[in-house]
């Protein structure tokens, strides 16, 4: 084998170990979630193997699944937004402080030690009926009787910025502590002052973090099902609540099967739109 072919072949070599168990832990599932979607639930509770649409027309045609995902599309476009309003100043502080930096990010990744889903319950102790909350408004007069603030769509965007808004912070810390501090300090010497400077430079510079939080807080809210399990009430199902529903409850995997497709294809979408303009390069800085 002459040397230019060894060469050739040796980064396919060495990726081959990372090819394969992204082959089979990936791409072989999803093979299967396609196949799935084409087989057919019959009266009889089991599935029927072939090539059938109607798993597809369901779930394109009525409106239900259309309005769900409308509605998950809306929360988790909101949920990004106050991720965006919230995290942004948070992680400007962070870049822009001074000795304490580490100790500030390290206090950010706190919450990532604990379970998501013990995160999303604590909710129920700090705004349910005998909550936290409830019992000092008692306390203090400013109510007679507990107040229902559980299982709604507030509730449940509440429940996504909290668990979402690390993710924001991280993505813009990045973008923002890559900035030379120097070019504020040149716009101010140049007569510009310092909300101008901001304006005119740091945040423009920073726009690729900001909209790599934005990518990540908007595809881990729609996909996610935890938070308006616990927090939502009846109608605030979202589109991975009702894959769940159809896969677990129902067992109905070929209905359940296209959902997920469908919402796979939707987010997926807006990822390719992302790396078309963007690039993912800045999401990989804020994921590292």
């Amino acid at each position: 084998m002459s040397v230019e072919r060894r060469e050739a072949r040796q980064p396919w070599i060495l990726l081959s170990p990372a090819l394969v168990a992204i082959t089979l832990l990936l791409f072989v599932p999803l093979l299967f979630i396609v196949v799935y979607s084409f087989w057919l639930r019959t009266a009889t509770g089991a599935d029927q193997a072939g090539f059938f649409l109607d798993n597809w027309n369901e779930a394109l045609t009525d409106p239900f699944y259309r309005d769900i995902l409308l509605n998950t599309l809306k929360i988790a476009a909101i949920t990004t937004i106050v991720c965006a309003l919230m995290g942004y100043p948070s992680a400007y502080f962070i870049a822009r402080s001074r000795g304490n930096k580490a100790i500030l990010l390290l206090l950010l990744m706190l919450p990532f030690w604990i379970s998501y889903i013990i995160r999303t319950m604590s909710w129920i102790n700090i705004l349910g009926v005998s909550g936290a909350v409830n019992s000092i408004l008692i306390w203090l007069g400013i109510v007679d009787e507990p107040l229902q603030m559980l299982y709604n769509e507030t509730t449940v965007i509440l429940g996504l910025v909290h668990f979402l808004l690390p993710f924001m912070i991280l993505n813009v810390f990045v973008s923002l502590d890559g900035i030379d501090e120097t070019l504020e300090d040149a716009a101010n010497s140049l007569g510009a002052t310092k909300w101008q400077g901001f304006l005119e430079v740091t945040l423009p510079l920073s726009l690729p973090g900001l909209a790599a939080g934005g990518l990540l807080c908007f595809v881990l809210g729609a996909g996610t099902y935890i938070t308006p399990l616990v927090l939502g009430g009846p109608t605030d199902a979202m589109f991975a609540n009702l894959v769940f529903e159809a896969i677990i409850t129902q067992l109905n995997w070929p209905l359940g099967s296209a959902l997920s497709l469908m919402l796979l294809a939707v987010l997926g979408a807006l990822v390719l739109i992302y790396n078309r303009y963007l690039g993912m390069a800045q999401l990989m800085k804020g994921l590292g």
